[in-house]
């Protein structure tokens, strides 16, 4: 039998609060979003000012880099390329820029997604989040 590292909520936590810092050092409002290694929301908050479709498009973004082990960047950038099919799949409805899996010792705990802010920034502030748990 293996044993599987989860989120827990401490570490759930710490990556909002990190996401949190982040935006608003950075004067952005955003939502954030925290799966578990299934896409299953694990945490959600909007910030002052963010729009109410962001929390959604956070959660989904998330979701996607869970599931699919890397970042939702990745499927808009192949979308960009021509790979249109990746449109077609059911379940993926984050594939923008901003999802980016926690990753410790190799394995996927879950993921953060942000949405709010430009693309870029989204992806920075989803990074900086997933690697509170490095520290």
């Amino acid at each position: 039998m293996q044993t599987k590292y989860v989120l827990s909520s401490v570490e759930v936590t710490a990556l909002l609060a990190t996401a949190r810092a982040e935006a608003a050092h950075r004067s952005l409002a955003v939502s954030i979003a925290v799966v578990d290694d299934g896409g299953h929301p694990l945490a959600l908050e909007r910030t002052d000012d963010a729009a109410p479709v962001t929390a959604y498009v956070a959660i989904e973004k998330a979701r996607t880099a869970a599931l699919c082990r890397r970042e939702s960047k990745a499927f808009e950038d192949m979308i960009n390329g021509g790979r249109v099919a990746w449109l077609s799949v059911p379940i993926l409805n984050g594939i923008l820029e901003g999802g980016v899996p926690v990753i410790v010792d190799g394995r996927v705990l879950g993921a953060v997604g942000i949405s709010g802010a430009s693309p870029t920034d989204d992806a920075s502030i989803a990074q900086a989040a997933a690697d509170t748990l490095l520290r």
